[in-house]
């Protein structure tokens, strides 16, 4: 009888052991998600003390800004009384009052709100218009970058508080959307030129060079495939700006080319504290550690961000 000797089950391999170490190649995961820019970047962040700190301060500083009336129980226009004028801290008005005898400490709250909000809407707007530009410039080239470049650079040239300022005298009713508007009309060639170089680099990869050569259209190409992997640099950018366009906010309200006195903000209350600043300092202190410590926070998570997704940083670590 034929013996029924059946083979042991092989294994499936592309080459001999001896001949190809496949061991590594066989023991990557095949199933798992691809890396992005944007997921070693958290890997990145979430392993810095700095990102967590700052992160904490900007929810904090959000939450007080969306709602002050949650850490303010009553409006600073309610507790306004000559006779508490430039008093000290007293029960339920730890940071004293100012010489009009308004409460430092609910002023300080309220005014989060339009500093905040002037800050986040000249990000807004100069990201978006000034990464467009960019983006156009760099992609397009010849003609149109050139044109583009030279109109960047005159806005450049110009500092963007001095522009604000004589922008700003000639407008007599002032809102938050106005102020911010005015920022970012002399703050957007900054983030044009940094989106312009990422485009630039972008453009010349791999897969772009394969879209063109299939026949995808050149504006499919921006959208779909160079803008998202060129926006990282201005992202990075624009939080470190952030903090910067408050800065310009209250220094246009402390000279007085900001909100109108009848406005709660930062930039206010230290142009109205100027006139108790030795009998009363403290009027001027809480405010003005409000505002640094904003902005403190925004540049802080600015930096995280740029080295995480600063390519040489990724390598190194």
């Amino acid at each position: 009888m034929p013996s029924d000797h059946r083979p042991a089950p092989q294994k499936h391999v592309v080459a001999p052991l001896d001949e190809t170490p496949i061991a590594p190649i066989d023991a990557v995961d095949v199933d798992s998600k691809p890396r992005t820019v944007w997921r070693d970047a958290w890997e990145l962040m979430r392993r810095r003390p700095l990102f967590w700190v700052s992160s904490v301060l900007i929810v904090l500083i959000l939450l007080v800004a969306i709602f002050p009336g949650f850490f303010a129980p009553f409006p600073p226009s309610s507790q306004c009384f000559l006779a508490n004028g430039d008093g000290g801290p007293q029960p339920g008005h730890p940071f004293g009052f100012t010489r009009q005898g308004c409460d430092v400490y609910s002023r300080v709250v309220h005014g989060a709100q339009a500093s905040v909000l002037v800050g986040v809407l000249a990000t807004l707007i100069v990201t978006i218009f000034g990464g467009v530009v960019g983006a156009i410039a760099g992609y397009y080239g010849g003609w149109l970058d050139a044109i583009l470049s030279r109109i960047g650079d005159v806005f450049f040239a110009i500092p963007t508080i001095l522009g604000a300022i004589v922008l700003m005298s000639v407008f007599p009713d002032r809102n938050a959307l106005l102020v911010a508007v005015v920022i970012a009309v002399f703050a957007w060639p900054q983030i044009a030129r940094v989106m312009r170089g990422a485009v630039l680099s972008a453009k010349q990869s791999d897969y772009v060079i394969a879209s063109i050569a299939v026949g995808v259209s050149r504006f499919r190409i921006l959208v779909r495939h160079v803008l998202p992997n060129a926006v990282a640099p201005a992202i990075a950018v624009a939080t470190v700006s952030l903090g910067t366009y408050i800065v310009a906010e209250a220094t246009l309200s402390f000279l007085g080319l900001g909100f109108p006195p009848s406005v709660m903000s930062w930039g206010n209350d230290i142009g109205q504290a100027r006139v108790s600043i030795l009998t009363n300092p403290m009027t001027m202190i809480y405010p003005a550690a409000a505002l640094s410590l904003t902005v403190l926070a925004f540049l802080m998570l600015g930096d995280v961000v740029r080295d995480a997704l600063d390519p040489k940083e990724r390598a190194r670590r």
